[in-house]
């Protein structure tokens, strides 16, 4: 049996939330909506994405309003493109893949993709979307030399090979390789996405192939661009919201550039979804975001400033949030953060000092020093002990989850701590009790951190006073990320401080990157991520046992055929991590403030992760709307 059957049954399955299509539905006029523009049944496709709200424990909206939310910097304002979450493909908040943008796709033996998408689709200025935009990006983008000098991008690649691209139609088209990709539908649905499609009627009026060499020229002079590339490139802007004449298949469109410090996000008309009752999404007319200084939102939000506001919170700012919502009008919900581990030590196994080396790859070293943390102790000081102490893996909500991956090597046990280290050979003191390492220098660790997080500089001196019981003295030296990635580039770096992995939830069906040396700008092992990355060109071939079989799981799962398969190599990429703790986490499952003011269908339990999750795009904000 071909795989495409398995995946259009879990597409069956995963639809529980949205309505059959119907041509009996009885579409309903946008309120306020802009009279020159065409009736709502023209608006949509023919065969739009129909949303049963009641099914996913929610209220049919009331369309109209506006909401405002604050961001620490102007850039942020491509987030609206992050929280849109408009996707040819999706997560749903299941973490099953559907179809979305796309009305179908279809799946055979892992590696021919058949994408399908929807007829009378419109981009937001009312030009047609479909086949022909994802042949412009691939054909005239990514296979242009002058555009994409670097080449197909990997998701695109297998073993060295890019696909077969067929156009079938207009609404439909087709990558074939030779070999499986599973990185390709996953790649998709991240929240900062390849975007495979491009409005090829705006940008074609800036390619060499199509444009008016006259006007390009003329284009290019505007922005100081050199040549039509460069020009092409400016252009081209489907994530930052930089462009204002960029047309976007997002629910919300930034339209206006007449501010750095408030961003008007305006609804799109031509957006492909719609509740059982015939109203077209989004609900909300417009997204307002307004630039406010990091560490004043937390008390603009508690002031009321805010509708929805995740962004710049912290749980350390739970407490002061809570006691505002009376007074100011807002709740404050508590969503899971989906990040492995809140607070994350990391020790850099590419170290270029060879005894610091030696000593840290040894997974005695690497055990004792997790012994010797009491991870409940930092969960009650810093986390009120709401969260849960533990290493820097998969959580419950992931269906890889394993209690064991969580627990092993994590208890606080400093007379085991200290017999693993005599056990080295560890055994001679200096005055102060510190150990002395094989060359007679003391065992002191400086754990670097990048000032971004208060809470990990308080997890440090808690961690400090407890490796002086194991007699191993600990200096938090303060840093800024990119000094700390320059450093564990060089190799000086010794250990450092971050967040644990940044997708705590995955299914097999996600790439367990994240969880191998396979990226150069991890601290824990730059030289070999170089390395993967630059092709053996750089870094450094991993020499140390459990890396060499991560990346021979990575390489493993990039072939991949089917689910079950991949379910195996993410299950003893984990066991990996466990038995070998390679990153030293502490506590996890801590709880990210959501302040909800005058929103409906916001839920108050959610998950808030960069991937999979989009912060609210998985909840789909287009469902929002204002409470009356």
């Amino acid at each position: 049996m071909m795989q495409t059957n398995t995946i259009r049954a879990g597409l069956f399955l995963a639809a529980a939330f949205f309505a059959a299509p119907s041509a009996a539905l009885e579409l309903k006029e946008t309120p306020g909506i802009d009279p020159t523009l065409p009736p709502v049944a023209e608006r949509l496709p023919s065969e739009p994405l129909i949303v049963d709200l009641e099914a996913k424990g929610r209220k049919t909206g009331i369309p109209g309003g506006s909401i405002d939310t604050l961001i620490g910097r102007a850039k942020d304002v491509r987030l609206i493109n992050v929280w849109g979450y408009a996707r040819l493909v999706g997560y749903n908040e299941k973490l099953e893949l559907v179809p979305d943008i796309l009305e179908s796709f279809d799946v055979e033996d892992g590696r021919i993709f058949t994408l399908h998408t929807r007829k009378g689709h419109k981009w937001s200025d009312g030009h047609p979307f479909g086949a022909e935009d994802i042949r412009y990006y691939f054909e005239d983008i990514v296979s242009n030399e002058s555009l994409t000098p670097s080449g197909l991008p990997p998701f695109l690649m297998v073993n060295g090979k890019g696909p077969k691209f067929e156009v079938l139609d207009e609404t439909t088209v087709r990558f074939t390789w030779d070999e499986p990709n599973p990185l390709f539908l996953p790649e998709l649905a991240k929240s900062r996405p390849p975007f495979i499609y491009r409005p090829a009627h705006y940008l074609k009026n800036f390619h060499e192939k199509y444009g008016d060499p006259d006007y390009i020229a003329k284009q290019a002079e505007k922005v100081k661009a050199r040549s039509w590339a460069p020009l092409h490139n400016k252009k081209d802007d489907m994530y930052n919201a930089k462009n204002v004449n960029m047309p976007s298949l997002q629910p919300w469109v930034r339209t206006r550039d007449d501010s750095d410090l408030r961003f008007v996000l305006e609804r799109n008309p031509y957006y492909h979804r719609v509740d059982t009752a015939g109203q077209q999404l989004p609900y909300l007319d417009e997204v307002i975001m307004t630039v406010a200084d990091g560490k004043l939102i937390p008390a603009k939000a508690q002031a009321g400033e805010s509708n929805l506001q995740a962004r710049n919170l912290n749980f350390s700012d739970i407490t002061v949030l809570k006691k505002g919502e009376k007074q100011n009008g807002y709740i404050t919900a508590l969503w899971s953060n989906t990040k492995g581990s809140e607070i994350s030590i990391l020790p850099n196994l590419t170290v270029k000092d060879p005894v610091w080396r030696e000593l840290l790859r040894d997974t005695r070293f690497r055990h004792a020093l997790s012994l010797g943390i009491d991870r409940n102790l930092i969960n009650r000081v810093l986390f009120f002990g709401l969260g849960t102490p533990g290493n820097d893996t998969v959580l419950a909500a992931s269906p890889l989850y394993k209690a064991e991956y969580t627990t092993k090597w994590a208890e606080f046990d400093p007379d085991r701590a200290n017999a693993l280290l005599d056990e080295i050979g560890l055994t001679e003191r200096n005055g102060e009790g510190t150990r002395l390492m094989p060359d007679g220098r003391p065992l002191e660790i400086i754990v670097e951190t990048s000032g971004e997080a208060q809470v990990q500089d308080d997890a440090l001196e808690l961690v400090t006073e407890m490796w002086k019981q194991i007699g191993v003295k600990m200096f938090p030296k303060p840093s800024q990320r990119d000094n700390m990635r320059e450093r564990a580039i060089s190799g000086e770096l010794l250990m450092s401080v971050w967040w644990g992995f940044e997708n705590g939830i995955p299914t097999s069906e996600m790439p367990p990157e994240d969880y191998v040396p396979v990226h150069g700008d991890r601290t824990e092992w730059y030289a070999w991520g170089d390395y993967h990355e630059t092709g053996g060109e750089g870094g450094e071939k991993p020499d140390w046992p459990p890396a060499e079989r991560l990346v021979e799981l990575y390489k493993a799962w990039l072939v991949s055929r089917t689910p079950e398969e991949r379910a195996g190599i993410w299950e003893e990429i984990l066991e990996i991590h466990a038995d070998e703790t390679i990153h030293i986490g502490l506590v996890s499952g801590v709880r990210q403030p959501v302040v909800i003011k005058g929103l409906e269908n916001v839920p108050m339990e959610g998950i808030y992760g960069w991937d999979p999750g989009a912060h609210f795009g998985i909840h789909r904000m287009d469902e929002f709307f204002r409470t009356r």
